[in-house]
């Protein structure tokens, strides 16, 4: 049975490995509360509310459409587009298309930095299907004007970055939230993985600083990862309420 994602796409690599898909949604968490239309997450206050939660409410959204057969994920991107539509409606405003790119964006941008931090460089052809599987996935949205290739997308990424990022009460409201249901010890992690990953706009915007001690233990966790010695490394970077959901990560359905 036909898959929405092909079994040999490096999508089905990356989005299969906890860590990594974990990886990702810190370095967007950044870059997700720079967003000039942030506001859009305080009218449900579905996830400034429970962050965490949210996350992994995205990932196994996310999961499902990359791993299922084609009919399958192509419901669950139309159930996606009738919640984004009912909230559009609550609210009488649209949510703009370069809003609905830069969050699509953000999961191209964080997959690929964050694999390649944890396992190694992509090829040039891994990068372009990275982009192309995001960009079926945005079409099916109704997103407009996504560029079908690495070199396109990255052109408009890095102009975005620039438009329509700022750091505004939003920002400062939702890195709160995030210590405060992480806890001290894992935001600190939070922030240290975030400084391995964001963008240099997204690092001075949020004054983040250098990666310091963070990146002289990266080499040592990749050589923890080869003998899978760090699983309980990646429970000990959520709360323990959700470490069933980390664990369901790594097995997508």
């Amino acid at each position: 049975m036909k898959t929405f994602v092909a079994d040999t796409s490096i999508v089905k690599k990356i989005w299969s490995t906890t860590d990594i898909t974990l990886f990702i949604f810190a370095g967007a968490s950044a870059e997700f509360a720079l967003n000039k239309e942030v506001d859009w997450l305080y009218f449900t206050g579905k996830i400034p509310g429970d962050p965490i939660g949210r996350l992994f409410s995205t990932v196994k959204y996310a999961q499902y459409i990359i791993f299922r057969e084609e009919k399958a994920a192509t419901s669950s991107i139309d159930k996606i587009n009738s919640i984004h539509g009912n909230v559009e409606a609550a609210r009488g405003a649209k949510i703009s298309n370069e809003g609905y790119q830069d969050v699509l964006y953000m999961l191209i941008y964080y997959s690929i930095s964050s694999f390649e931090l944890l396992e190694r460089k992509l090829s040039d052809e891994e990068k372009d299907e990275v982009v192309s599987t995001f960009a079926r996935i945005g079409h099916q949205m109704h997103i407009q004007d996504i560029p079908s290739n690495y070199k396109g997308w990255k052109e408009v990424y890095d102009l975005q970055l620039t438009r329509n990022l700022q750091k505004s009460s939003f920002t400062e409201d939702l890195f709160k939230q995030y210590k405060k249901h992480l806890g001290a010890f894992r935001y600190f992690l939070l922030l240290n993985v975030q400084k391995l990953l964001v963008s240099k706009h997204v690092n001075k915007l949020l004054d983040l600083g250098r990666p310091g001690f963070i990146q002289l233990l990266v080499p040592f966790y990749r050589q923890f990862r080869k003998f899978s010695l760090h699983k309980q490394l990646i429970f000990m970077m959520v709360p323990p309420k959700f470490v069933n959901q980390v664990k369901a990560m790594g097995r997508p359905a």
